[in-house]
């Protein structure tokens, strides 16, 4: 299988019901160790996850991306102006291909060109170890929310510095 490319783009209100659709199968397919297949636990989880406030997001928030390949969008990410990486969620199929790691790192470049001196996220099981392998670190201990486990994480920004040599 040939690997495929993987464009991270804004994304924009047209892109709504796609990336909606890619955090409702994310959770409900790629999450089962957080919901462990509890109906209460996943419809509460879903519950926000609708093509409207999707589309709230991709508009008010300080930066939402999508990834997106041949078959169309395969990931999404939504991050505050102050930093908190709120969503970054990709298709089943698109799990351990780079592109969650292209996703963060896109939102590192745009934070650090904002200013901002840390990423703050909450972080599910699921995705503890990824963010763990991309910097990230634990903030206390864990925590519940919405009775799943929750791991509040942090990540410092290393500021880019140009200096000037001089002949």
């Amino acid at each position: 299988m040939l690997p495929q490319t993987i464009t991270i783009r804004p994304a924009q209100a047209t892109d709504a019901a796609a990336a909606c659709q890619v955090l409702r199968r994310s959770i409900s397919q790629c999450c089962t160790l957080d919901h462990q297949d509890d109906a209460t636990l996943l419809a509460n989880w879903l519950a926000n996850k609708t093509e409207a406030n999707t589309r709230h997001w991709i508009a008010s928030s300080g930066l939402a991306l999508v990834a997106e390949n041949e078959a169309g969008i395969v990931g999404f990410a939504n991050c505050a102006s102050d930093g908190e990486l709120r969503l970054l969620y990709l298709l089943p199929e698109t799990r351990f291909t780079g592109t969650g790691k292209a996703l963060l790192q896109a939102i590192e470049t745009w934070a650090i060109a904002a200013g901002l001196k840390q990423l703050t996220l909450d972080s599910t099981i699921t995705a503890h170890d990824f963010y763990l392998r991309n910097g990230f670190l634990n903030q206390g201990t864990a925590s519940k929310y919405q009775g799943m486990p929750n791991f509040l994480m942090t990540k410092q920004l290393e500021t880019i510095s140009c200096k000037q040599t001089q002949n």
